[in-house]
Parts: C-alpha cells; sequence; structure tokens
C-alpha cells in the first residue's frame, strides 16, 4: 500500500497549516516535532516517524531530550541536522521552563530547591553536581554546575565550591546531585562529601542549608532527613 504524503492530507490536518488555522496549541507532540524534521521517509510521513520516535521514549519528551544525536539518526529518515533541530527544540523548552521558575528564585524548603533543578537533572543517564548559591534572604544568586560526571559518581573539588561562594558574596548554599539509578538514598561518599562542606562553611561563615538528592519525580533532602 503506497504511503500518504502529507500533501495530500486534508488541509487541517497538516501540521502546518493545522498550526496556522487553529494554532500551535492544538498540535500534538507528534506534529510538533514532524514540523522541526519536516519530512519523513520512504515509507513514513514525518507524523508517522514522529510517533515511532515517540512511541520508543513512552512518549516522554524528557526521554526524548535524553537521546543523543547518534541514537535519534538510527530512525530511518533522522539524519544529523534533523536529530539536532529536535534537541536543540527540547533544550530550548528546557531553558524557558528554568526561566519562568527563576522569576522568584527564593528557597524556603527543600521542595524549593527541587522545583528549581529537576528539570535540568532529574531524568539525565549521567551524574551532576550542582550548587545553589544564596543571599541572606535566600534567594539564588547563581545555579553553578560544579561537576559533571559517569553514572555513578561525580568528583567534588571542595575549593571550587567556596571560590564560587567567595566570588558572589554568598552566604547559604544547598547542594544538588541527581543519581541515574533512581535510588534515593545517599551513598557513604555522599554524607562525606556533606559533612567537609558543612564543616567548611562553619568556618568561613557560609552556611550549607541542604543537600538534595533529584530524581525526576522525587527527591531525599539531608535536611529533611535530619542527614545534614
Amino acid at each position: 500500500m503506497e504511503k500518504l504524503n502529507i500533501k495530500s492530507w486534508a488541509i487541517e490536518d497538516r501540521p502546518r497549516e493545522k498550526l496556522m488555522l487553529r494554532g500551535i496549541n492544538s498540535l500534538s507532540n507528534a506534529e510538533l516535532i514532524a514540523i522541526l524534521i519536516g519530512s519523513g521517509n520512504r515509507k513514513e510521513s514525518a507524523v508517522d516517524l514522529s510517533k515511532r520516535i515517540l512511541i520508543s521514549v513512552q512518549n516522554n519528551l524528557g526521554n526524548l531530550a535524553n537521546l543523543s544525536v547518534e541514537e535519534l539518526q538510527r530512525f530511518n529518515g533522522i539524519g544529523e541536522a534533523k536529530a539536532i533541530s529536535v534537541l536543540t527544540a527540547l533544550e530550548l523548552g528546557k531553558r524557558q521552563f528554568s526561566e519562568n521558575i527563576e522569576v522568584k528564585p527564593k528557597i524556603t524548603c527543600s521542595k524549593d530547591a527541587f522545583e528549581l533543578m529537576y528539570q535540568r537533572i532529574g531524568d539525565l543517564r549521567h551524574e551532576e553536581f550542582w550548587v545553589l548559591y544564596l543571599d541572606n534572604a535566600n534567594k539564588v544568586l547563581d545555579k553553578y554546575q560544579l561537576s559533571k560526571g559517569g553514572l555513578t559518581a561525580t568528583l567534588v573539588d571542595v575549593r571550587l565550591v567556596f571560590k564560587r561562594a567567595i566570588e558572589l558574596s554568598s552566604v547559604g548554599m544547598v547542594l544538588c546531585h541527581n543519581h541515574p539509578s533512581g535510588k534515593m538514598q545517599p551513598s557513604h561518599a555522599d554524607i562525606e562529601l556533606t559533612k567537609q562542606i558543612k564543616e567548611a562553611g562553619v568556618t568561613l561563615n557560609i552556611k550549607l542549608l541542604d543537600h538534595l538528592i533529584i530524581s525526576k519525580k522525587r527527591y531525599f533532602s539531608f535536611a529533611d532527613e535530619a542527614v545534614l
């Protein structure tokens, strides 16, 4: 059976035309991705190819954003340029989400820190260690990526933690890192590192307020669990 080309569809069912007629909110995720990639392959339209890509990541845009250019190129019809376009659009969405949250970047509890960081590191497949530097009103002065590691660990230089704090004249910090395994309990290394940073902060009068282990939907707070 010959594939029905998008140009043969009713005008209101073509992604670009549908956007113009009904607005961008009327488009499905697959239709939005179809506009980004422009065309499919000999057997699939851009929309059908987009649907298949989404199915492969359980229809989860976060999972899609974590694919590499090479992984997207495994789909017939997706070359390097198309893969880069899709990942670029998803990264812009992440950054726009972060900007909206940062309208009032103030940390009053562990949940505030989680909501500020989970879009950035919650569903990564490698570990990243970030520090939120706070002023005396607990407003965020900076979100700083201290290190980026592998599947099970990332190295942290305690000196660099405080170097940035001194540069910003920060008086408080919240540490954040993710566990790609999904396990929320802190490791022995996590606990020891937290103790080192807390003790160093006492000398410099820079208070460690919390340390969060973050996944996509939940987190472990050292402060809430009285581990800090």
